[in-house]
């Protein structure tokens, strides 16, 4: 049996769509109320999915409310949080979000609802793709994906159990850490990858993009990320600009080590260094 009693999703594009289509199917009969800013958004979300309660008011969409998901891109969030602390909120509200920095998102999310009857905590389910929009939105995205929460000092651990057992039910792995251990995490594994693949996009199309005519599955793979929103990423990486400039740098002393390797043609210190990367390489778990 589920402890909420609603459930509001503010802006259904990837992320939250897909939210609302793994709550359809794995909490049945649970109340859905889903708010966009404009009004064609609305509309696709009562063609897609007619069982929700879709809206533009933020008012009416947490009216009732148990359980709030923050859905937007992160540097919009402090500006709806205001929005929803101003509304009439559920004694048991909590607040949480699916944002990729946690760091500043929960410094600025947790004293605005300090004096509601709302509580905030962060979530980041480590689950998404290059496109956006709702017509690209999955009830399998969340399916075994890790999701990571960022609990503070003033987090009650009955909150916490509940957004605990709201993403264990809808299919994810669960880790806690604190904001800034999360930044750290999520730069390495995830903001780093992204820039790594937004200059080899740079690197290899930039002079000629004429060369895609001969490019396989390897380029494709390892640029992917590069074709993500550049609104949303754009804000992800000055958010988390300090743990970004961190791993860049220790790419950016990899890449000089590279490049002696090859320009000095020392074969044996080449070889060590594939074996290493391939070594950590290794250590990803099969999908």
């Amino acid at each position: 049996m589920s402890l909420e009693r609603s459930i509001a999703i503010l802006s259904p594009g990837l992320l939250g769509g897909s939210l609302a289509k793994t709550i359809q199917q794995r909490m049945p009969g649970m109340e859905l109320r889903i708010w966009a800013r404009r009004e064609e958004a609305v509309q696709e979300v009562k063609r897609d999915l007619p069982a929700a309660i879709a809206n533009t008011s933020i008012a009416d969409t947490i009216r009732g409310a148990s359980l709030a998901v923050l859905c937007m891109p992160i540097q919009h969030m402090p500006g709806i949080a205001q929005q929803i602390a101003a509304c009439e909120l559920a004694d048991d509200l909590i607040v949480t979000d699916v944002g990729s920095v946690k760091g500043s998102v929960v410094a600025a999310l947790e004293p605005i609802f300090a004096g509601t009857k709302a509580t905030f905590i962060g979530s980041h389910p480590m689950a998404g793709s290059q496109r956006t929009g709702l017509a690209n939105a999955s009830g399998d995205l969340f399916h075994r994906a890790a999701c990571l929460l960022t609990p503070t000092a003033t987090t009650q651990r009955a909150d916490l159990d509940r957004l605990r057992a709201f993403w264990i039910k809808l299919g994810c792995r669960l880790r806690e850490m604190t904001p800034q251990e999360h930044d750290r995490t999520v730069a390495r594994i995830s903001h780093l990858p992204h820039t790594m693949a937004v200059l080899t996009t740079f690197a290899a199309l930039g002079k000629d993009a004429g060369v895609l005519d001969s490019s396989a599955g390897g380029f494709r793979d390892t640029t992917r990320v590069a074709g993500g929103d550049p609104e949303m990423w754009a804000g992800i990486l000055l958010q988390n600009r300090v743990e970004v400039i961190a791993a860049l740098q220790d790419a950016s002393g990899a890449m000089r080590e590279l490049l002696e390797m090859l320009q000095t043609m020392d074969e044996e210190a080449l070889r060590r260094f594939l074996m290493q990367a391939k070594a950590l390489r290794d250590l990803l778990p099969a999908v």
